[in-house]
């Protein structure tokens, strides 16, 4: 409600400008204003919310250590479960 009233107030200013020019006016600049500090708003809670995440990932258990892995891979068949040629797990968290 409180938005349309200021948005008929708004409106007669920038009619007062000269019809031949083309402007935004106070109406263009105002719209400008209120998206610009929306933006500022997004990014700052972005970079807060960025900040809290925590990048270090845990060993996985069921993983076989480095020298296991490239040793005993060479006798395994496809589409075995083992070795690298398996897909991937998808991320957690």
């Amino acid at each position: 409600m409180s938005a349309s009233l200021a948005l008929t107030h708004l409106v007669p200013l920038a009619k007062e400008v000269d019809e031949n020019k083309v402007t935004p006016g106070v109406l263009g600049f105002i719209v400008f204003a209120v998206m610009a500090l929306a933006v500022w708003g997004l990014m700052k809670s972005m970079n807060r919310q960025l900040g809290r995440v925590d990048f270090k990932e845990d060993a996985d258990p069921k993983a076989e250590p480095a020298g296991k892995a490239a040793s005993g891979s060479t006798g395994s068949a496809p589409g075995s479960g083992s070795g690298s040629g398996g897909t991937a797990s998808p991320a957690k968290g």
